[in-house]
């Protein structure tokens, strides 16, 4: 408690933080309303007016997760066909079940063709199996040969869990924290200043944009992931909405507020654990994606990063 005593004595010599004058009349006044009774000092407490901060956590107003999607899905573009457009397909009907990778409903063609025939593609009857291979899009039938049963897709992936390996090659992490006054035993901020967050040199890994693509079960996903905004837990009781990135301090600001992302403290964290306020910040990503013809949405919340900033109270002494 001491230490931090000392140093916020020294941090108000920082008198342009307070914009004070103690007018020279001051001195010859006789009356005193605070003595320290230890050194028969006159101490002048000075309070500034707490500016407002950001308001409370909104409602969210991103975009909703939009769930799975359907794992089996028709592409005209396979075969070269103008129509109809790619989208979702039930995953077996009365022609078989589907498969992404040949674009059709297969089933076990009964009976089986005879020995020679060419859709056997010269194997012979027991070495594998013909199917056929109907698109109810486009009215085709053909027939295909297969060592083994052709893999349906509707025990597969879903454009969603592709999506997901796509999120994963971006190594998405928690924002590098900004923040004024700088964490550190040798700074310490003052009630009722003001105090700057900010996203530090943020890039494509910590607030995005990024865009990263994935295969499997015969569909192919991209996705593409962006920071909706950061929620700053002060340590205070308070929580802080930024939906940008937040500006850098500079010290030419001086004491002003920040325009879009800053925190006034109304008390001391001298009675805080190591005597300073731990500041947390949370990123809450929106990830799109887009495959198999359609389109899907992920929140993605609960990367975040702490530090911690000491806030004592300004007090000016006078002999």
């Amino acid at each position: 408690m001491c230490s931090l005593l000392i140093r916020l004595i020294l941090a108000t010599i920082w008198a342009a933080c307070l914009t004070m004058v103690l007018r020279t009349e001051a001195y010859a006044d006789p009356t005193c309303a605070h003595v320290n009774p230890a050194t028969g000092v006159c101490v002048v407490y000075v309070e500034a007016p707490p500016a407002p901060s950001n308001p409370a956590t909104p409602e969210d107003n991103g975009p909703e997760d939009s769930g799975s999607g359907a794992a089996c899905y028709w592409d005209p573009s396979k075969q070269g066909v103008g129509g109809p457009s790619a989208g979702p397909v039930p995953c077996t009907s009365e022609y078989g079940f589907w498969s992404n990778a040949y674009n059709c409903y297969l089933k076990l063609a009964d009976p089986q063709p005879p020995a020679g025939d060419p859709n056997w593609q010269g194997h012979e009857p027991g070495d594998g199996a013909v199917y056929t291979c109907f698109q109810p899009q486009t009215s085709m039938l053909v027939y295909i040969w297969s060592l083994d049963t052709p893999e349906g897709s509707g025990a597969g992936p879903s454009p969603r869990d592709v999506a997901e390996l796509a999120v994963k090659q971006m190594n998405l992490s928690a924002i590098n924290i900004g923040i004024a006054p700088k964490p550190g035993p040798d700074s310490v901020g003052l009630v009722g200043m003001p105090v700057w967050m900010w996203v530090q040199s943020p890039d494509e890994h910590t607030f995005g944009p990024i865009t990263a693509t994935a295969s499997a079960g015969g569909m192919t996903i991209t996705a593409t992931a962006r920071v909706l905004r950061v929620t700053w837990d002060m340590g205070d009781g308070t929580e802080v909405v930024c939906e940008r990135a937040g500006t850098p301090y500079l010290p030419s600001y001086g004491r002003k507020d920040s325009p879009d992302c800053g925190h006034v403290y109304e008390r001391s964290s001298a009675r805080e654990p190591d005597e300073a306020y731990t500041v947390t910040a949370t990123s809450s990503w929106v990830i799109t994606w887009s495959g198999a013809g359609q389109t899907g949405t992920i929140r993605l919340n609960g990367l975040n990063r702490s530090t911690q900033i000491q806030i004592g109270e300004a007090q000016v002494l006078v002999n």
